[in-house]
């Protein structure tokens, strides 16, 4: 005879496997983006400037970290402004959830850097002056973006409006989208400052840690269980040649886990993510059912 415990052990096993089956973005979708339909616009994505100068110093290896976390943004804002119109019945929760967690990140993101990084690079360079306007800029947006969560917060399957989802967006694209791309050319110049440390320096050192461990805290602080599979959900380990395959740094096992595992918490929202649970590029969920539905309706026309 089995023990209890035997039985309890298959039970749990069970249970397990079937959540894991059911919510895990593991088994989300993995098809490809049909050409020219993918979350690389409207807003578009921001080069690295690793990429564009082929400079190794530790301001420029900042912004191209800041670059790549920008184009998680980019791309969750696209993921959203590209779907919004064809996201049909019970999808509409999820959906909410998964742009109100774009709007969390965002939010959160842009506080870090004013409370944080503004400020303690500041001190690096010795130079209050250094980030221009980019508070001002901050600024420029969150209208725009407190009213993208007031829409939000009232959207159920029965209320939904996507013309007016995609109106407050375009209220605020061009001011975002500016600022995305100006942060991280601000960031890439402080490299010809005259205080800048080199790397190799003892400041420099200094400089560097406390850059990596912003750049990793700004993204969990903001939220372990949906804004952590949101960044690595909308990180493209393709872009810009695979380059940066391996970026945000940290052993593949912890990364599987956050967004297979941790990501169940929240699994179904992850549907309409821009990237697969390997870090590729997929097809948009709403656009594949629409892409679907017209082919359904072509066969039938032509039976």
């Amino acid at each position: 005879m089995w023990s209890a415990g035997f039985i309890a052990l298959v039970f749990y096993v069970f249970l397990g496997a079937n959540l894991f089956s059911r919510r895990s973005p593991y088994f989300h979708d993995r098809g490809a983006p049909p050409a020219g339909a993918w979350a690389d616009g409207p807003l578009k994505l921001v080069d690295t400037p690793w990429t564009l100068h082929q400079k190794n110093d530790l301001f420029t290896t900042a912004a191209t970290h800041m670059a790549l976390l920008h184009n998680a943004i980019v791309r969750g804002y696209n993921s959203i402004y590209l779907q919004a119109p064809h996201v049909r019945g019970d999808d509409v929760p999820d959906f909410a959830a998964y742009a109100l967690t774009w709007h969390k990140f965002l939010v959160s993101h842009h506080d870090d850097e004013e409370d944080k990084l503004f400020p303690d690079m500041a001190g690096i360079l010795r130079d209050d002056g250094i980030w221009g306007n980019m508070t001002q800029e901050h600024e420029s947006f969150l209208p725009g973006l407190a009213a993208f969560q007031a829409l939000l917060n009232t959207t159920d399957a029965t209320a939904y409006d996507a013309g007016a989802l995609r109106g407050v967006m375009d209220s605020f694209a061009a001011d975002l989208s500016a600022h995305l791309h100006n942060e991280v050319a601000v960031m890439a110049a402080m490299a010809a400052h005259e205080n800048a440390p080199a790397r190799e320096s003892l400041r420099g050192a200094l400089a560097g840690d406390m850059l990596k461990a912003w750049g990793k805290n700004t993204v969990t602080k903001a939220g372990y269980v949906d804004v952590l599979p949101f960044f690595l959900l909308n990180t493209d380990r393709t872009f810009e040649g695979g380059v940066w395959r391996n970026w945000p740094r940290m052993p593949e096992a912890v990364r599987w886990s956050m967004v297979n595992l941790v990501g169940m918490r929240h699994g179904p929202r992850w549907r309409f993510s821009s990237c697969d649970a390997a870090g590729r590029p997929r097809e948009l969920f709403a656009l594949k059912a629409l892409r679907e539905e017209k082919e359904r309706e072509k066969e039938r026309s032509e039976l």
